[in-house]
């Protein structure tokens, strides 16, 4: 083979392998997220551990120089078994053992470790085609692996995941790293290893592609049984979307009576036998006042939305819910369309699919915030990630103020005051920050526990916390519930909290901290 076309050959597989490896970040990072929330700490444990082991592989693969090719085979195997079923033995340890962030230390470890030492390896391949000086070795090989980092970090995105999954996508750039392994040692370097090597290493990388193609086929099983592992009742329905995995569980209750529940990304976010609590305690004190014009920010289950629209005085709801599938679940399937009494059908609904803190800026900057909405019900998920989190800074405050009518109000989901406490009180205050008087109040929500609110108005003057007589149909509410939810006992009270902005997220650790106590 010409020199050329045999650099050129080595060059491509530099690149196939910085794509592989990124890709195996990303996929580490990425489970962790959903799994365990807190995306910004699982990036950090990964990306560190994982460039830390990259300098340990790097110089354990410096007495493998002098057998490069056989080396860069075996390392391309091991790479391939172990980074194409990461994602797998990672969500096991998670559904079964409760033992992810100690096997994500050693997954991100190996993986890393391994990665570091095809660069040494792949350096000595190329050298071996015709002598460089090093600068030039370098700096061919080092275009070769960022060009094709740049590949894998797009692919894992805009390619894996939408058309494979994370278990799948993942097993597939295993078996990438196998075929580079083969191209590599068992055509272009096959003349510098000798016959006997050369089968167990054609049997070696065989049997690892047949792991893994085995796995593939037997994927959707596995994740089927991992994830029913992580709920109680059985589950009715899983989707992994563009923002998030939504999970509808259906159990039934030892009266006969049907428990349909919502997660999203493992969190509950209701249960039909009492999701009324929520919704009745969420809405109705912030519709007491005027309400022709309603916001809803989040609330893509309907649920909200069909407390709102028990007002024939209200002329038009806007919905803005970031992801697209949620919405249409809440349309289409029919427990849940039923539960929100097909809300969305109503004419007065307008949805609009974006994310709120992104939606609410554009429409102050283009001057059509002043004087927009009555009433705003903010109905996100908790804060337990920087996305989220935005959602309940002091600048999100202020951007929401500015969209609210005279004399508007709006209320805010803001977790529970005995679980978690110091968040729920957090959220008060930044609340308080962004100019806006408070009045905190709390219900009983058995499935969630003790669920706090937070009611606010521009100025001064708390907002009185009462509900329009006129409502009818309630199941819970009414005011002599509201009149003792604004009631604190003593250990619920806390003034120890810093406010939450964009750029210091305090909330997030009042959150990691209080829910990691339980």
């Amino acid at each position: 083979m010409p020199i050329r076309t045999a650099r050129v050959l080595v060059l491509a597989a530099v690149f196939a392998c910085a794509a592989c490896g990124l890709v195996y970040e990303l996929a580490l990072v990425a489970l962790g997220s959903y799994l365990i929330g807190n995306s910004v700490t699982q990036a950090s444990i990964v990306l560190s551990v994982m460039v830390f082991a990259m300098g340990i592989g790097s110089l354990a693969a410096k007495p493998l120089q002098s057998r490069a090719v056989v080396a860069f085979a075996a390392v391309e195997g091991a790479l391939a078994l172990l980074g194409g079923l990461s994602v797998l033995a990672l969500y096991a340890a998670y559904a079964w053992l409760g033992l992810y962030v100690p096997a994500l230390v050693v997954v991100a470890f190996v993986v890393g470790g391994l990665i570091g030492a095809e660069i040494p390896l792949l350096m000595t391949l190329l050298q071996r085609i015709r002598k460089q000086d090093a600068g030039s070795a370098v700096a061919d090989l080092f275009a070769a692996d960022y060009v094709g980092a740049l590949l894998g970090g797009l692919a894992f995105p805009f390619l894996l995941l939408p058309l494979f999954g994370h278990i799948k996508g993942t097993l597939l750039v295993g078996a990438g790293n196998a075929v580079a392994g083969m191209a590599v040692v068992l055509w272009l370097f096959r003349g510098q290893v000798r016959r006997g090597a050369r089968l167990m290493l054609w049997g070696g990388l065989a049997g690892v592609l047949a792991v893994l193609g085995g796995t593939y086929a037997l994927a959707d099983r596995f994740e089927v049984s991992a994830r029913q592992a992580l709920y109680r009742d059985p589950i009715a329905l899983a989707e992994r979307t563009a923002y998030q995995e939504i999970v509808i569980t259906r159990g039934l209750k030892l009266s006969g009576r049907s428990d349909l529940r919502l997660f999203l990304n493992g969190d509950l976010q209701f249960s039909s036998v009492d999701e009324y609590r929520y919704h009745e305690a969420l809405v109705h004190p912030a519709l007491a006042g005027t309400r022709g014009n309603v916001l809803i920010l989040g609330g893509g289950d309907g649920l909200a939305l069909r407390e709102v629209l028990r007002y024939r005085d209200v002329r038009r709801v806007t919905l803005v819910e970031l992801d697209p599938e949620m919405v249409r679940l809440a349309r289409t399937y029919g427990e849940l369309a039923a539960l929100n009494r097909r809300a969305f059908e109503d004419p007065r609904v307008d949805v609009v699919n974006a994310d709120g803190f992104s939606w609410l800026r554009e429409r102050v900057g283009a001057g059509s915030g002043a004087g927009g909405f009555d009433s705003v019900i903010v109905d996100f998920p908790d804060p337990d990630d920087v996305s989220t989190a935005k959602l309940y800074s002091v600048e999100f405050y202020g951007l929401l103020k500015r969209v609210l009518a005279p004399g508007g109000r709006f209320v805010v989901q803001s977790g529970s005051p005995f679980f978690a406490p110091r968040s729920f009180w957090c959220i008060e205050r930044t609340i308080r920050e962004a100019g806006l008087a408070t009045v905190p109040y709390h219900v009983d929500v058995p499935s969630f526990g003790d669920w706090g609110y937070v009611l606010a108005t521009p100025g001064d003057a708390p907002p009185p916390l009462r509900m329009d007589p006129t409502v009818t149909g309630l199941r819970f509410l009414d005011e002599g519930v509201l009149r003792a939810s604004s009631v604190f006992a003593r250990d619920l009270r806390r003034d120890d909290v810093d406010v939450n902005t964009l750029i210091k997220p305090k909330l997030l650790d009042y959150q990691r901290q209080e829910w990691r106590d339980l």
